[in-house]
């Protein structure tokens, strides 16, 4: 009979947990799941990974640094053939990536391109035609080891960060399903990333969905569904008045003159005509945190056009 392999997993968010309910469909015996505590300050969405783990009664743990003599100790008593990081965002040391016999991670994004933080958010804001979920050999560096598994996802021109977010969390899953019986046997391929073919990235602030009306309609439209809830939203400043652009569209059909970009309101719409003559329809808005019909903006602010510069 073939030895049953044990794995401690990092985990976190909807990545996390479907990932975590594949390596138990395969047999997997899953020693402890290191994860978070949910943030207080943060809008928890998504599925808690500690919740399916408790489940299937597997330990929890939630330390503030992974990489403690206490809990390095009790990960080599478990003697974990693997570990698998699942959306877990701390980077682990080398000291613990030395405790199993190898270690991957399940990053989202199709490795090389978009290594680093919140890569489905950035893959949008450059208006990628696609993205994915690649699971690699975890090293020193972040996302820079050996490529065992990638699936690929469209990202069709009006999808919101959270409709890519969620087909990615299947990629990952589809990913992982895959490659997992010849990983545990040990024949999995691994393939050698090409790190000049891609460009890391770092985490994002509130103040990075600040919109920039100088910029081209389609790019702030990227902005846009990239930050779309439920994350924080594309926002402006109407005076003392916050603006939080929720959802928009772009009409490539329709441009206007190039010139100073307002917002402007007609019969059935609201549009937001931009400074190289596209247009975007605004499809839903917020203002100072309050949801409103966004074709009601140029009467409560008492313009029509409203000047953005």
């Amino acid at each position: 009979m073939n030895r049953v392999s044990r794995a401690v997993v990092f985990a976190y968010h909807n990545v996390g947990a479907r990932c975590l309910r594949v390596l138990l469909a395969h047999g997997v015996e899953v020693a402890l799941l290191v994860s978070h505590e949910d943030d207080p300050a943060e809008n928890v969405w998504f599925e808690r990974v500690a919740d399916v783990a408790r489940d299937y009664d597997i330990p929890v743990v939630t330390p503030a640094d992974p990489g403690t003599p206490e809990l390095i100790v009790r990960l080599r008593e478990l003697r974990p053939d693997f570990f698998f990081s699942f959306y877990y965002r701390r980077m682990l040391s080398p000291a613990l990536l030395a405790i199993p016999r190898a270690a991957y991670n399940m990053h989202g994004s199709l490795l090389p391109k978009y290594r680093g933080r919140a890569p489905v958010n950035w893959a949008l804001i450059h208006g990628e035609r696609e993205t994915g979920a690649t699971l690699h050999r975890m090293v020193d560096k972040p996302d820079a080891g050996d490529m065992v598994a990638q699936r690929a996802v469209p990202i069709l021109p009006d999808d919101t960060a959270k409709e890519v977010f969620d087909k990615v969390t299947v990629a990952a899953e589809l990913a992982l399903d895959r490659v997992l019986p010849a990983l545990l046997a040990g024949t999995a391929r691994h393939q050698a990333l090409d790190l000049k073919a891609g460009s890391y990235f770092g985490g994002r602030k509130p103040e990075d969905g600040r919109i920039d009306w100088s910029q081209p309609a389609v790019r702030i439209h990227n902005l846009i569904r990239a930050l779309a809830p439920p994350y924080p939203g594309a926002f402006f400043d109407l005076g003392a008045q916050r603006i939080v652009i929720t959802r928009s569209r772009f009409l490539p059909e329709t441009g206007g003159p190039v010139g100073q970009p307002v917002l402007q309101a007609d019969a059935s719409r609201l549009l937001a005509r931009c400074v190289d003559g596209g247009i975007l329809r605004i499809l839903a808005l917020e203002v100072d945190g309050e949801a409103i019909d966004p074709l009601t903006l140029p009467a409560r602010v008492g313009r029509n056009p409203v000047p953005l510069c």
